[in-house]
């Protein structure tokens, strides 16, 4: 018998099955995941998930291996859906070619976090995280293995094109990467885990601050 936490299940590779159609399989197995994880906890089986993506098992082992890797797949799609609205892709994209960098930084930083405090779904599946994972401790393994750099691939991804743009020098992108979320998203996923908001002005003065912190240490000379 399959062991659906183990991370025993075969799995195709990395990345699953390819093309069009299987695309669409994965996106519906990842959705099915995240509202049966919602709504039962990361308790629920992989049949279970099968059936509310119109798949079979074998399909979802197929694409993923194991439930952590589905697990994987469901919080980081949701921790980077507030990047994938057009106000933020716009504002990410305009980092590199700005002429005030300093601007340009504090209005992306304030657009991620303002999607990151009123993502209610996104912030729910944090919050089973936080209750499921001393009853499943392979999740906090799963996710440790998960670099810092694939959480928020949009936010790793415009820094690294700013270094390779000379605009700032980062020799250690792991590093910057955490920096800057505890700089600036960090506080409210900790006051939310308590079921306390963090005010706008004091949020703004915090996004003003974590910016200038973060150019400070990481502008180029």
């Amino acid at each position: 018998m399959r062991n659906e936490g183990s991370g025993e299940a075969r799995s195709t590779g990395p990345t699953g099955p390819t093309g069009p159609r299987a695309e669409r399989k994965r996106e519906a197995i990842v959705l099915a995941a995240r509202s049966l994880f919602l709504r039962e906890g990361f308790g629920v089986g992989m049949d279970a998930i099968a059936a509310e993506a119109g798949v079979s098992k074998v399909t979802v082992y197929n694409h993923f291996g194991n439930k952590e890797a589905l697990f994987i797949a469901v919080i980081a799609g949701a921790l980077d859906e507030p990047l994938a609205s057009s106000s933020s892709v716009a504002a990410l994209d305009g980092l590199t070619e700005a002429d005030d960098l300093r601007e340009a930084f504090l209005n992306a930083a304030r657009v991620w976090v303002d999607a990151v405090r009123t993502d209610q779904e996104a912030n729910a599946l944090r919050h089973l995280v936080a209750r499921e994972i001393h009853r499943f401790p392979s999740l906090g393994k799963a996710w440790g293995q998960h670099g810092p750099e694939s959480h928020h691939p949009a936010v790793a991804g415009a820094l690294r094109e700013l270094a390779e743009r000379g605009r700032l020098t980062i020799p250690d992108m792991e590093a910057a990467v955490i920096q800057l979320y505890s700089l600036l998203v960090f506080p409210h996923l900790v006051f939310g885990l308590y079921g306390t908001d963090i005010s706008d002005d004091l949020t703004d003065r915090l996004v003003v601050t974590g910016v200038d912190l973060f150019l400070g240490y990481y502008a180029a000379a």
